[in-house]
């Protein structure tokens, strides 16, 4: 997606705005405040066909009744996500599929450390979940080749993976972002706190334990990203990395 802006109408919007920008490098932050004179208004009609995407942080009724006189088609809409004031949730609102504001709400929620909201039907229907262990500075090329081979392992093609999820501390690897960007998976990250909380059974690991404080990274972040998720493929190193895959809908 080329061009992202983003628009935030009050002080708690402007700040989350800034957070956003630190991800989105290119996006252009547009601060406006709901009044009577139309400005914000104004300002979303003059941009709507002028950006690939459209950020709102906003609340999502706000968000529908400005775009909805200008939208038209899915397949000439931009991409369209709420993200509300609090910044708990990112929610796909329009053009989600073809024009994708799943993936870019999926970014979003990522960004912030939010829930990614996408009700598509194809989205939904997705029950696969890739939990995923890193070391810091691990390259794409070996995140990419330990997906591959884990969801080989079970017959699962990259299509039927809903999310892939891992602790919030790798907010920052580049290595796993570009790897599952090429792939075309959205990436989740799941608060430390609760991880360390988690009170399934999960392969624990002293190594994990010594450097972050938790007793594993990727099988419990499959299962928390998931919805009454059952792992199928329990903890694999492959390739440096830790890999697991919950399904949903077992328990």
């Amino acid at each position: 997606m080329c061009s992202i802006a983003i628009i935030a109408i009050n002080r708690d919007g402007k700040a989350l705005a800034g957070r956003l920008k630190a991800d989105f490098k290119n996006a252009k932050v547009f601060s406006v405040r709901m009044d009577r004179s139309g400005a914000l208004k104004n300002l979303v009609r003059e941009i709507f066909d002028k950006y690939d995407g459209l950020i709102f942080i906003a609340a999502l009724g706000i968000v529908v009744r400005l775009i909805g006189p200008l939208a038209r088609t899915k397949l000439s809409d931009p991409a369209v996500v709420a993200v509300d004031t609090a910044g708990r949730f990112a929610v796909s609102v329009l053009s989600g599929h073809e024009g994708g504001a799943n993936r870019l709400a999926y970014l979003a929620a990522a960004s912030l450390g939010a829930s990614p909201v996408v009700t598509t039907g194809k989205e939904v229907h997705k029950k696969f979940i890739l939990g995923i262990g890193t070391r810091r500075g691990a390259a794409a090329d070996d995140i990419g080749r330990a997906i591959a081979k884990a969801l080989k392992k079970k017959d699962i093609k990259p299509d039927e993976v809903r999310v892939v999820a891992t602790v919030d501390l790798k907010k920052t690897e580049r290595g796993l972002i570009e790897a599952c960007s090429s792939l075309g998976l959205p990436l989740v990250f799941i608060p430390k706190e609760e991880i360390k909380n988690f009170r399934g059974a999960i392969s624990k690991s002293d190594v994990v334990r010594r450097h972050i404080g938790l007793d594993g990274v990727c099988e419990p972040c499959a299962l928390l990203a998931g919805r009454a998720a059952r792992l199928i493929l329990k903890k694999e190193i492959l390739c440096g990395i830790a890999v697991a895959i919950a399904e949903e809908g077992l328990v």
